[in-house]
């Protein structure tokens, strides 16, 4: 994961007014792909594999209407039964994961209406504090992440 998501899937043309102000904040757009490969590819992944972590990313990306992001993360998942996690259709329950998916669903399209109840159905199904916190770190991200997308894609279409 070496490239640059956001300036890969902006595909904003070299010499427009918005590729120098993207120029501008080359700063912030490296910490931006630092941080993707932190989150995703970490060297403790805690109880998400990298193969999950890109899936729950995907399903994030999904239910968020980001396409380019939903292929992006998919193609790095390896193991087919995990990368039905990326389909917010599929409940998680075939990988055990259905507290999870529920959780996560509701962080990325709900944020609003989660009460501490969303913690503690994952703490009963088993989910370590520590890995909730993995859990919210991907969500955090990834809210982030399709934001930053969606304004540059913004500003190509005012532009254009």
């Amino acid at each position: 994961m070496t490239k640059n998501t956001l300036l890969e899937l902006s595909a904003v043309p070299a010499g427009t007014p918005i590729a120098g102000a993207l120029d501008l904040r080359a700063n912030l757009l490296g910490m931006t792909q630092v941080t993707e490969e932190a989150v995703l590819k970490p060297a403790d992944t805690g109880a998400w594999s990298h193969d999950v972590r890109a899936a729950l990313a995907a399903r994030i990306a999904a239910l968020n209407g980001e396409t380019a992001l939903v292929d992006r993360y998919c193609g790095l998942i390896g193991d087919k039964e995990v990368a039905e996690l990326a389909d917010p259709l599929k409940s998680g329950k075939a990988q055990g994961m259905e507290a999870v998916c529920d959780f996560m669903d509701k962080v990325a399209a709900n944020t609003r209406d989660v009460k501490a109840g969303d913690i503690k159905a994952l703490q009963e199904s088993g989910v370590a504090d520590a890995d909730i916190v993995r859990l919210c770190e991907i969500n955090a991200f990834m809210s982030y992440h399709v934001r930053v997308l969606a304004g540059i894609r913004l500003m190509k279409e005012t532009a254009a």
